[in-house]
């Protein structure tokens, strides 16, 4: 594994930097369509996020976010390029990551806990010990109350909740998130955005977090990249977020910089949604 070092005051040793917690370069990802030509759905492009850091991804319909977030995920191979994790070439499933999907990935059999402690059965946890922890995540997430309700049992905002739970109990290092609340009404949305930042401050795990919402962008990451309309989609954008933390996803919205981040990212983006939709957009 190869790392960077920094060149020290006279006297001093080196110091080593970490390797990145993602590096994706000049990966490119086409589809084979049969009868069709191939589709190319990425150009060469690159995305690096350090460890720690919480990284979002905005861009029109179609243009590719989820696909780079399963390139990150191990779940495709990119066509060209390299993706490496943690100073690795990642090759295969990226163990050291989380995934939470929009939809739901509850059994609708098994209870809040045991939807949670089998995140860690599969791996070999012994099921008394998977329980134990299954049941100080669900109340960490705020459903110490519901640990035995079943999914049909719970709002859309618990059944989130359990799916993070699922998720971090893991204890992954990296963090992928696709549209992650996306389903939930706006009131519901900001109270998870706000959850999923308390506990992301609690052991700072690098974030890539894919959205539509440009305000949960800002409100939530350190930076927020944007991608070009696709096919052939790149990263044509990438803006640091210099809003104080901790954060309240719903108090940010009212900070002046916050509308002065988001104006100068909307006209980057709407651009490309404008090509999405091959009209004016209001």
């Amino acid at each position: 594994m190869q790392t960077a070092t920094l060149r020290p005051p006279a006297g001093e040793a080196p110091a080593t930097v970490a390797p990145l917690a993602v590096a994706l370069d000049d990966i490119a990802i086409s589809f084979a369509i049969p009868g069709r030509p191939v589709f190319k759905a990425v150009a060469p492009t690159s995305l690096h996020v350090k460890e720690g850091e919480f990284v979002a991804i905005v861009g029109p319909t179609g243009c590719g976010k989820s696909t780079l977030l399963n390139a990150t995920a191990g779940l495709l191979k990119p066509a060209g390029g390299r993706v490496t994790i943690f100073g690795e070439p990642l090759a295969g499933l990226n163990a050291k990551a989380g995934y939470l999907f929009q939809q739901d990935a509850l059994m609708p059999w098994k209870t809040a806990l045991d939807n949670v402690a089998i995140a860690l059965e599969i791996g070999g946890v012994r099921r008394a010990d998977a329980l134990a922890q299954a049941q100080d995540w669900l109340r960490r997430v705020g459903l110490a109350r519901f640990v035995d309700r079943y999914p049909h049992e719970l709002s859309g905002g618990q059944r989130k909740r359990v799916g993070l739970a699922q998720v971090l109990v893991r204890g992954p290092k990296i963090l992928l998130m696709d549209e992650p609340f996306g389903p939930l009404d706006a009131q519901t949305r900001q109270i998870m955005g706000t959850l999923l930042l308390n506990l992301w401050a609690q052991d700072r795990k690098a974030v890539l977090f894919v959205t539509h919402d440009l305000e949960e962008a800002i409100a939530l990451s350190d930076r927020v990249v944007i991608m070009s309309a696709g096919p052939e989609a790149r990263i044509i954008g990438d803006f640091p977020i210099d809003l104080a933390r901790p954060r309240d996803t719903a108090d940010i919205r009212l900070d002046p910089r916050f509308h002065e981040l988001y104006r100068e990212i909307w006209n980057q983006l709407k651009a490309e949604v404008v090509k999405t939709y091959g009209e004016d957009a209001p």
